[in-house]
């Protein structure tokens, strides 16, 4: 038998490494980043709106869902105050890539029409992801009130001009803007008196220091069929499932009112394509899940999970469709009216 001697050993040994790191050379170079799985941590959905509305309903049912497959816990943070500007600002200048927000007609369609300056821009430092819900509004009153229907109710407001009030999540909000829309086309007159959030004005609407209000579905029908709340019309193209004897606004009289609340995934324009594209295909997913479609339903409120592109064509008409009417109610921000 041959034998080989140390100094061949030890070249041949060298000859092998050395191909064996030229082979690795020649491999394409993956960064440490790109070789981390995004999202690294749990991911932070701010509602800009105090807990207790439709908005947080909207928020947890997707949140829950898009947990089970992003990878990371999702968990919603309320951050209220300013008509939902201070979370927009927050969120629009975050830079972890961890935290989005959900979006609202009044953050996304109305804000920009009524305040004369903002710390972000709607359009240029977010990047819609996808409409998560479309969400029916109701027209309530007090229990106490003596009206049954919504005829009722604008006879018993032109008789009081001024005399009663209606409450909404704040300036500017969805609960605003329909009770306004709702004045304009039956011509009333009544006060506004604006909240920091759904949940607070609900508390003073069932308590009867308030005389009426507009609320997405979600968070009124527990109140309406307890009876601590009368429905007297709802803002929906048909009659609502759940309620089945309140006729819409159109139906008594106003043929072509519709007014629903909706609400939006988006998260800072400046992320990364790749970030925000497997965010998309999360939260499209969740949208969709028949768990979160059930989830809503039982709200009385619609699962939509459209794409990135479509819900940013919806938030554009959107702003079309309510630019003129804030100029027209002359709605402005607390402490300019």
């Amino acid at each position: 038998m041959q034998r080989v001697s140390p100094t061949a050993m030890f070249s041949r040994r060298s000859l092998i490494l050395s191909g064996s790191l030229a082979a690795v050379a020649s491999l394409p170079f993956r960064s440490a980043s790109a070789q981390t799985t995004w999202p690294t941590k749990p991911l932070r959905l701010v509602v800009p709106f105090a807990p207790g509305g439709s908005s947080e309903i909207v928020a947890r049912a997707v949140a829950a869902e898009m947990a089970k497959t992003i990878g990371q816990n999702v968990f919603v943070d309320n951050k209220p105050g300013a008509a939902g500007n201070i979370a927009m600002q927050e969120v629009a200048n975050s830079t972890d890539e961890h935290t989005l927000i959900l979006g609202h007609i009044g953050t996304l369609a109305v804000n920009p029409y009524i305040f004369p300056k903002l710390a972000y821009d709607a359009n240029r430092d977010f990047a819609p992801i996808t409409l998560v819900s479309k969400v029916p509004s109701l027209y309530v009153v007090h229990p106490d009130l003596p009206i049954k229907s919504l005829a009722e109710f604008i006879a018993y407001a032109k008789a009081r001009p001024g005399q009663l009030n209606y409450g909404s999540a704040g300036n500017g909000s969805a609960g605003h803007l329909a009770f306004e829309y709702l004045k304009m086309v039956t011509d009333t007159f009544m006060l506004h008196v604006p909240y920091r959030g759904t949940g607070p004005m609900l508390t003073d609407l069932m308590a009867g220091r308030l005389q009426a209000a507009s609320v997405g579905a979600p968070a009124l029908l527990p109140f309406i069929k307890a009876g601590k709340l009368r429905c007297i019309a709802t803002g929906t193209a048909q009659r609502l499932p759940q309620l089945p004897d309140v006729p819409t606004v159109a139906e008594q009289g106003f043929k072509g009112f519709e007014m629903t609340q909706w609400y939006g995934l988006l998260a800072p324009s400046k992320w990364s394509k790749d970030h925000l594209a497997k965010l998309e295909a999360e939260a499209v997913k969740a949208a969709r899940s028949a768990l979160v479609k059930e989830k809503l339903s039982q709200e009385t409120a619609l699962a939509v999970g459209n794409t990135s592109v479509e819900f940013d064509a919806f938030i554009k008409s959107e702003q079309a469709r309510w630019k003129p009417v804030i100029a027209r109610a002359q709605i402005k921000p607390e402490g300019m009216g």
